[in-house]
């Protein structure tokens, strides 16, 4: 009897059914593409947003340990767990967690985060870059982080350095609930006299709540208000990282990656 596999692909999840296809399903469509032997499942990790999704859209996603049972019942015995999530934090941490008590049933293999090797960060620079307008002479981009009490905060340093690295030094990375925050974002960018403009972009899979409300938003608090306040002329993209296609190979590579890491357990 055939082998039956499969390939769960993991994200925190939004309850914009937009940015949902423009970025999640799309990166589930590319690693789909990737093990195309695969039966491709989806789960997602925020409670919260999966309440509201079947409450307000009558939409039912699983958890993991829903999604994992799920598999084991229909006969599945080797999974491929890929999550799209950016770094490996605490969102990865309890991906991790919720799959641990599968591996004994099912042969289960969990793929990296975006952000995980040196290689990665490379690989992500370079696709940011491939997908995203350069700065202009008198511009910032600045990308929004989500940011977290995690020791892998320590990732939005390190993407800023690699991209002015890599030539951009017309780019910030601030967080929503890390650090760098928005504060110190606007104390880097007084030093750059020249600055007139900023072009604020999420650094996250989706364009959901935090790049809609809070980087984007009309409130006075909202990062692309408090910037104006400065006196700075102020763009938004609402893009997800999903929505470049760079980006979605990457997490693809991740997946098939972990496939042959799978193969070389047996």
């Amino acid at each position: 009897m055939e082998e039956k596999q499969a390939v769960l692909v993991v994200s925190f999840g939004t309850s914009y059914l937009d940015t949902l296809e423009k970025n999640i399903a799309a990166i589930e469509r590319e690693i789909g593409s990737a093990l195309p032997e695969h039966t491709l499942r989806r789960a997602f990790t925020s409670g919260v947003i999966m309440k509201k999704l079947r409450t307000r859209d009558g939409i039912e996603i699983d958890d993991v340990p829903q999604a994992l049972t799920r598999l084991q019942q229909e006969g599945f015995s080797r999974v491929v767990v890929q999550p799209t999530h950016v770094i490996n934090g605490e969102e990865y941490d309890k991906l991790c967690k919720m799959a641990k008590p599968f591996t004994e049933r099912m042969q289960i293999v969990v793929g990296t985060a975006l952000l995980t090797t040196v290689q990665d960060y490379k690989d992500t620079i370079r696709a940011v870059m491939e997908s995203v307008e350069p700065p202009e002479e008198d511009e910032v981009i600045v990308f929004m982080g989500h940011g977290t009490a995690h020791y892998a905060n320590a990732t939005y340093a390190l993407v800023e350095y690699m991209f002015h690295d890599f030539g951009w030094d017309r780019v910030l990375v601030g967080t929503v609930e890390g650090y760098p925050e928005l504060p110190q974002v606007i104390d880097r960018l007084h030093r750059m006299h020249h600055i007139r403009r900023v072009r604020l972009h999420p650094l996250m899979v989706v364009a959901g709540d935090h790049a809609k409300n809070d980087m984007a938003g009309d409130d006075e608090d909202s990062w692309s208000a408090r910037l104006e306040h400065e006196g700075y002329e102020v763009r938004c993209v609402l893009r997800g990282l999903g929505e470049y296609g760079p980006i979605r190979q990457l997490f693809a590579n991740h997946a098939a990656q972990a496939y042959q890491a799978s193969l070389e357990q047996m």
